[in-house]
């Protein structure tokens, strides 16, 4: 396990984000000031908040702690898996992998979408 921590917003995070959530701010914030936090925003996450809150990835792309994660071959693949292509790119970047050997946290305000799926969950409700 390492201490870094390495954090998905799933699109409802990203909305929320837009809208001044206080959670999804504190979490940007860090990845930005503090060395060891990671967030990261699937491009196909981005474009449904994008669809849902205009602006939304124009903001979020030029934020410096936010790193947006193409949609690869391996990615695409994983597509048909989900529901909708915003939730099936969140939960593959939330895999493990070389550099996030321990996988990521998928942030979201919609915990229950992802209660059956093996990931670990940041509800930005509380």
């Amino acid at each position: 396990m390492t201490d870094a921590v390495h954090i998905v917003l799933d699109e409802t995070a990203m909305e929320a984000a837009g809208q001044g959530n206080v959670l999804a701010s504190r979490l940007i914030h860090r990845a930005h000031a503090e060395p060891g936090w990671f967030l990261y925003a699937p491009a196909c996450a981005l474009v449904e908040a994008d669809r849902a809150r205009p602006g939304t990835a124009e903001h979020l792309a030029a934020l410096p702690g936010i790193t947006v994660l193409d949609l690869d071959l391996a990615a695409a693949l994983a597509l048909a898996r989900q529901d909708t292509w915003a939730a099936a790119h969140s939960q593959y970047a939330a895999q493990p992998t070389p550099d996030r050997p321990d996988g990521a946290i998928i942030a979201t305000t919609a915990p229950k979408r992802w209660k059956d799926e093996p990931v670990r969950v940041l509800d930005l409700n509380a």
